[in-house]
């Protein structure tokens, strides 16, 4: 159970950016939460784009010379309930910067987008390698009359994992598969898939350097299919993006990880790059 403890540390810390909207998104693996344990980890994020790919998946530049960019903050918090329950919560916050060479030159818009609550119930290890858990998902967005920041519709998710620890060579590793289905509830709201794999591998014994590498992406389905360069609006998408990261483990309580992505493939979106940077700290309460 040592390693098992020691990589679910890392596993908090493994960041998935969605869709342009440079809002961090924490991989929720079916290992389970120590009860009693509360989970804090603030983020800072960056998302550039000058070009799409149009409804047919051809890659062109954005219209006028445009380029997007923006700048995400966002706070995430799990707590293990019970062996079997743990609650999470993120809230993000984000500026957006558009600009391009005719009026208006630059557009820029800010503020609080969509709160996630949710509750993960892990379903059932076997001989506690491999994990699988379900989690429900409620999204209410903090927002109004301002749609740049989102779609302004609440939603709910869907989502099951599957994770498991491994070694390769004198190594020790892990992995993470999750899929969840969302859908928004309101005009032409979308339904979306949203699914990742992460691989990761422990670099010393001591298990405080990690490297890991994560294919995700959101396959979005609605009948609005107007495109923006500003991602947070789309409705109809879809991308497949490719991340890298490493961790380092401080202390048992504190951790740092930093990660990159880019956006392989896609369809009415912007071909997306983005950097994240993470603190998590743990604290115990049982």
């Amino acid at each position: 159970m040592s390693l098992l403890k020691t990589i679910t540390k890392f596993l908090f810390s493994t960041l998935i950016i969605f869709a342009g909207a440079c809002e961090v998104s924490f991989a929720d693996g079916g290992f389970p939460t120590r009860p009693g344990r509360l989970l804090i980890a603030p983020s800072v994020s960056y998302f550039f784009a000058n070009s799409q790919w149009d409804s047919t998946g051809v890659k062109k530049r954005f219209d006028n010379n445009g380029r997007f960019s923006s700048v995400g903050v966002t706070l995430y918090a799990e707590y293990g309930i019970s062996r079997k329950f743990t609650a999470v919560a993120s809230v993000p916050f984000v500026y957006n910067m558009y600009s391009q060479n005719i009026a208006p030159t630059n557009t820029n818009s800010s503020g609080l987008t969509d709160l996630e609550t949710g509750l993960r119930y892990y379903l059932a290890n076997i001989d506690f390698i491999y994990y699988f858990s379900v989690q429900g998902t409620a999204i209410t967005p903090l927002y109004s009359n301002n749609q740049s920041l989102g779609y302004g519709q609440e939603g709910a998710e869907l989502k099951l994992a599957f994770s498991g620890t491994g070694h390769l060579g004198g190594l020790s590793t892990y992995f993470n598969a999750a899929d969840g289905v969302r859908q928004y509830f309101g005009t032409n709201g979308p339904i979306q898939n949203r699914y990742n794999a992460t691989f990761g591998l422990t670099l010393d014994s001591d298990y405080k350097n990690q490297v890991s590498a994560t294919l995700s992406g959101i396959y979005s389905q609605s009948n609005d299919k107007r495109f923006s360069p500003i991602p947070q609006t789309n409705k109809d998408f879809s991308f497949l993006q490719a991340s890298i990261g490493f961790g380092h483990s401080f202390t048992p309580e504190t951790s740092l990880f930093l990660s990159g992505g880019r956006f392989l493939t896609g369809r009415n979106t912007g071909v997306g790059t983005s950097v994240s940077l993470a603190f998590i700290y743990r604290l115990d309460y049982r």
